[in-house]
């Protein structure tokens, strides 16, 4: 009788040769370097695999699909392969095992997740019963920066699917995610009138100082009950210490629980008004990422992949995250289970690790999700 296998060292030796693959966003032909590896991994397997050329200065998307059940909606498998870490930075966080830690750049955001993924599909293919629903894995390569470039592939598969899965990580202590925030980006332009401020600061008009005008507003809609966040980011500004500043620039961050926060908060902050004489304001931006709500169909989700964990051995919890992820582009329209991925600490950090001790009861997870979902 054939049975899958779920070895932690096995498992770890392949996340391995993901992780020290270096994969920033900004780096296409690394992330293309890693595609080729992943995309090697399912020639011997039952699955098509397309290759969707990278763009606007992003790597490629991978899509493999299984050979069964492509006539009905099945399960969508979400992955990235980038990373926020800085081409070299493995020199800084070499892979490496310290008793139950293993640590590299991306191990815990994401590599270590999509590598399960591939492998629970991987042991699914070798059993000789083909599962109720067809599987598709989608690697993308752009998450870490929006997924500017595979947000339409992703909504679109998305779309097609009955379920979909987020191999992003397991949040505090391996809880899962069954809901995150919206997140909205937003660019500040202000322009003012120069002038010398020592002799002539009153033929000025301050962009610096309306700029502070506006910090305030912003800060004001925070709101920690309703779970509404405005941070300011980013701030430039002037040229010299003696010339009234002509111009202004911020960068914002807005996340929102709800679309109806989105809904009320987005326009506030595009029709954002000098006070000022003399001093003009341009906003630019958008909701980048809906608020991903927990549905009904999301929450049979979760209490089905919650009775497979029990079987496994563990209690899964869930839980809701400020972060967002691909998922947030799938949960509007499809059930949407994240945080599948290992468990783990310090995400985009110079001490990102994944726990070993993760990736038996994780994978297993994933595999029996693939099993049983109909």
């Amino acid at each position: 009788m054939t049975t899958a296998s779920f070895d932690p060292k096995a498992i770890l030796d392949g996340i391995r040769r993901w992780v020290e693959i270096e994969t920033p966003t900004e780096a296409p032909r690394q992330v293309n370097k890693l595609a080729d590896l992943v995309a090697d991994g399912y020639r011997d397997l039952p699955a098509n695999m397309e290759r969707i050329a990278g763009r606007d200065g992003c790597g490629d998307h991978l899509v493999a699909r299984s050979s069964w059940g492509r006539d009905k909606p099945g399960i969508l498998v979400l992955s990235h392969l980038d990373t926020v870490h800085p081409l070299g930075f493995i020199e800084r966080l070499p892979f490496k095992v310290e008793g139950d830690s293993a640590f590299g750049p991306g191990i815990y955001d994401m590599k270590g997740g999509a590598y399960l993924a591939y492998h629970a599909f991987r042991q699914l293919c070798a059993m000789p019963a083909r599962t109720p629903l067809g599987v598709t894995q989608l690697y993308v390569s752009d998450e870490e920066i929006g997924s500017p470039t595979s947000r339409a592939l992703i909504e679109a598969e998305g779309r097609k699917a009955k379920y979909v899965l987020v191999t992003e990580p397991a949040r505090d202590g391996g809880k899962i995610v069954t809901g995150r925030k919206g997140v909205a980006r937003f660019e500040i332009f202000i322009n003012g009138v120069p002038a010398h401020a020592g002799t002539r600061p009153g033929d000025g008009r301050s962009a610096i100082r309306e700029l502070g005008n506006i910090i305030q507003t912003l800060e004001a809609m925070n709101d920690p009950k309703r779970g509404v966040t405005v941070n300011v980011g980013v701030v430039r500004g002037g040229t010299k210490p003696n010339v009234i500043p002509e111009e202004a620039y911020a960068a914002v961050d807005m996340r929102v629980p709800t679309l109806m926060d989105a809904d009320e908060l987005v326009p506030k902050i595009l029709d954002l008004k000098s006070r000022t004489e003399g001093v003009s304001i341009r906003v630019g931006g958008e909701l980048n990422r809906p608020p991903y709500e927990k549905s009904n169909a999301g929450a049979a989700l979760y209490e089905h992949a919650k009775t497979l964990a029990a079987e496994i051995g563990f209690d899964l919890v869930d839980t809701r995250s400020g972060g967002g992820s691909d998922g947030n582009f799938t949960a509007p329209y499809t059930a949407t289970l994240d945080g599948l991925g290992v468990d783990g600490q310090g995400a985009h950090t110079h001490y990102e690790q994944m726990y070993i001790s993760s990736i038996e009861p994780r994978a297993r997870l994933l595999y029996r999700l693939y099993q049983t979902l109909r």
